[in-house]
């Protein structure tokens, strides 16, 4: 086989749709996967200068053709346009220039089909105004406590802790829910952004009014765009008249997670509707008022964020007028058990189900990369295999049991030194200190834990055995 065979087999086999124009525009390579995007076969395409095939498209509207005039490579560019039989179509392009030496001979499109993704994100969009339109239409006097839209979201109340860190979570959203201010919810993949975003939004006066929520990791640029700051008709090709997100949060509270995965040009778009409160469709001139307050999110430490260049830093001020960290469920290992009796009731179906000291042991030393979204998975998964009302440690997952590959000792071994370790470690702290509390301290863990090791090693407290 040679070369030029291997290639378009190769070219065949793709996922992506392949586009090859020749310098005048005319088609030259344009494999099985841009066929079935299009709804064109490859012999109504070959041989045919893109403008006929695509009669929607001008020499200013397509990226091939675009590449071919300037040379420089549009990377991950969102295109919509109708073919000559009538389909639109929706992809991301990368298209970039091919050249001999100093000559533009040509230029190569890669695609990927994501018109299902946007008529899904734009009926979303639908239903978002449609519902909000509905509850506009219903009579005024809801109070607050009854009100339907309030008991679909989280409270402060649904916040699982009583760490002292947590305790202080809860007073911020209270208070912060008391103002107008933007909010700049931080920590780690499973610590409950959302849920204190929720508890914000319903404590607010806000609260009988939209709540909307976007990941802005989960879709291309041009598509976000599209979605949050909405498109007028005749923006581009396809482009319908559809609200934005902000529109349909006005009055509410728009919540935008991993912000800082958001394009650096959308967050700049998104700093002028903060400062001027009004947001421009695309492709449209006319400004449109907006009452929203904005909360954003992100994984790791904001300034960490803006340092690294994923955030703005004119962006993160304005946000960040409140900041509120979420700590990593290791650093409040007192939580623990608290949290493992809400999910046990959430996922209970009704039962009356515990778990092991075992188990409870496991889940107070390990780690928790998860945080409290890998430790209800955990639960919920030991469920499914439990057929008693106790949850052992054959029911939780290995690595929560401390399990791996290469443990090479004998079963047991590590877990009975470790075991026998901290029961002379806590009756060694207790002599010293004469008192749960103190004792405590010097070991340096919440006397609630403290208390709940004790039970599990059978170890009496001080006054406990003073009275024997």
């Amino acid at each position: 086989m040679d070369l030029l065979t291997a290639l378009l087999k190769v070219l065949e086999v793709a996922t992506e749709g392949i586009h090859v124009v020749d310098e005048h525009g005319v088609t030259v390579v344009y494999n099985k996967a841009a066929s079935e995007f299009d709804g064109l076969l490859p012999e109504e395409v070959l041989g045919k200068h893109i403008l006929e095939v695509f009669p929607s498209l001008s020499h200013d509207s397509s990226t091939l053709l675009r590449v071919l005039k300037t040379g420089v490579p549009e990377i991950a560019k969102q295109q919509t346009f109708t073919n000559y039989k009538g389909k639109t179509i929706t992809t991301i392009n990368s298209t970039y220039p091919i050249t001999d030496g100093d000559t533009i001979i040509g230029a190569c499109e890669i695609s990927t089909d994501i018109t299902r993704i946007k008529e899904m994100a734009e009926r979303i969009a639908d239903l978002s105004q449609e519902l909000r339109s509905k509850e506009h239409a219903e009579k005024p006097g809801v109070t607050r406590a009854k009100s339907k839209i309030s008991r679909k979201f989280f409270t402060v109340d649904d916040i699982v802790g009583q760490s002292a860190v947590m305790r202080d979570v809860k007073r911020q959203v209270v208070q912060v829910a008391r103002t107008q201010s933007n909010v700049l919810v931080w920590g780690e993949t499973g610590t409950g952004k959302e849920l204190v975003v929720q508890a914000i939004h319903s404590a607010s006066d806000r609260a009988d009014a939209p709540f909307v929520a976007q990941n802005c990791a989960a879709l291309p640029e041009g598509l976000l765009e599209g979605l949050v700051f909405g498109t007028s008709k005749g923006g581009f090709t396809g482009a319908q008249d559809r609200p934005g997100l902000l529109e349909l949060a006005s009055g509410g509270t728009l919540y935008l997670d991993e912000i800082d995965s958001m394009p650096l040009g959308l967050q700049a778009k998104l700093l002028r509707v903060i400062q001027d409160k009004r947001v421009r469709r695309i492709g449209d001139v006319r400004e449109r008022p907006v009452d929203v307050r904005i909360i954003g999110s992100t994984s790791m430490p904001p300034r960490q964020a803006v340092e690294q260049g994923l955030l703005r830093p004119d962006l993160y001020f304005r946000l960040a007028v409140v900041e509120i960290g979420l700590p990593p469920l290791r650093k409040r290992q007192e939580d623990i058990p608290l949290l493992v009796s809400h999910f046990l009731r959430k996922h209970g179906r009704g039962k009356t189900i515990s778990v092991s000291p075992e188990v409870m042991s496991a889940f107070l030393t390990y780690d928790w990369p998860g945080n409290v979204r890998e430790l209800e998975h955990a639960i919920e998964g030991s469920l499914a295999f439990l057929k008693g009302d106790t949850i052992e440690p054959a029911h939780i997952p290995p690595t929560v049991r401390g399990i791996t590959a290469t443990t090479g000792l004998n079963k047991g071994s590590i877990r009975s030194l470790l075991k026998n370790h901290e029961k002379t470690a806590i009756e060694e702290a207790l002599r010293q200190g004469g008192s749960v509390s103190q004792a405590a301290r010097i070991l340096g863990i919440p006397r609630q834990t403290l208390q709940y090791r004790m039970k599990i090693h059978g170890i009496k407290s001080p006054r406990s055995r003073d009275k024997g």
